[in-house]
């Protein structure tokens, strides 16, 4: 089929510490909250015109509530779940008009692990702005990352029902292959699926206007004393800086910018070895990738799978 997902809209989460989680990723991350009621907010970039890229829900479980993604029309909207209706996906719901911030037109379903995916379209357009230069603010969510026990698996799914494609893929010669990068457009990925012992959110990855803004934002949060996992370096797959850094429930959360643009008709997927330092930072300015640190993204298990969130 020809692919009937554009881009990532949002990623929303529950947290047990609302008001703690809110008040990181407004204050420090620097989103700007652009709906809020009694135990939830939507979280919007400073650059995008999505309505929201981060939804927070006050919740006992810490989970994963739903990953979105656009597509151009209602009619794709409508195409898309046929097709996973064909194919055996679980819907959680059928395409219909949203009630979440901008309104719309989406639908839920199932990934093969149980997280809930949204597809949307004619979602209304958000008075952005351009940031300018030296703002370290986030200009919109870049990519995230998810954890997988059988990512091969994951990946075969996600290339048969929704046509992502495969940018690159780390791997270690005492490990095998333990990371997939997926695009959706000519973005080198959206999405990236991580080997884990379970399924959870390895990080979300989110693009700032420059080198210099990028920076500025990781030193921010390390003079608050946020708990930096990795980073500052560039990784080669990507081609992207990194800062990755811990949200106060554990959540990895990144800082990124000048994230490679393919084209997707001549590109041929590497595979690196990501225990080559150049591979996992070609600058050498991060500290070195170790057990330590990967540990650090598996994250705690999701145990949300295969339940829908609320509306």
């Amino acid at each position: 089929m020809d692919r009937l997902i554009t881009h990532l809209r949002h990623v929303d989460l529950a947290v047990p510490d609302f008001d703690t989680q809110l008040a990181f990723y407004r204050d420090l991350w620097k989103l700007a909250p652009e709906t809020t009621d009694t135990g939830i907010a939507f979280l919007a970039a400073e650059g995008s015109p999505e309505q929201y890229q981060v939804r927070l829900r006050a919740d006992a479980e810490k989970r994963v509530d739903l990953i979105a993604f656009g597509a151009e029309t209602p009619a794709d909207v409508d195409a898309l779940a046929e097709k996973l209706g064909r194919d055996g996906v679980t819907l959680v719901s059928s395409p219909d008009k949203l009630t979440t911030p901008g309104g719309g037109y989406g639908f839920r379903f199932f990934d093969l692990e149980g997280r809930t995916i949204e597809v949307s379209a004619d979602v209304a357009t958000r008075a952005h702005r351009r940031v300018e230069e030296g703002e370290s603010v986030p200009v919109k969510l870049s990519h995230v990352v998810i954890n997988s026990p059988q990512p091969e698996a994951l990946v075969a799914w996600y290339d048969r029902h929704l046509d992502f494609k495969l940018s690159d893929t780390l791997f270690s010669p005492h490990m095998g292959e333990m990371m997939w990068f997926l695009r959706c457009n000519p973005q080198h990925h959206s999405l990236a699926i991580a080997r884990c012992p379970h399924v959870s959110l390895h990080h979300a990855s989110f693009e700032l206007r420059g080198i210099d803004e990028y920076l500025r934002g990781t030193g921010r949060l390390l003079r608050a004393g946020v708990e930096k996992v990795w980073g500052p370096g560039r990784h080669l797959a990507g081609n992207n800086t990194f800062s990755y850094f811990l949200d106060p429930q554990g959540n990895t959360v990144e800082y990124t910018t000048e994230l490679e643009c393919l084209d997707e008709d001549t590109w041929h997927p590497s595979l690196y070895d990501f225990t080559n330092p150049e591979v996992s930072d070609q600058w050498g300015t991060a500290n070195p990738m170790s057990e330590f640190v990967a540990k650090k993204s598996f994250n705690d298990p999701d145990r949300g799978v295969f339940v829908a969130p609320p509306v």
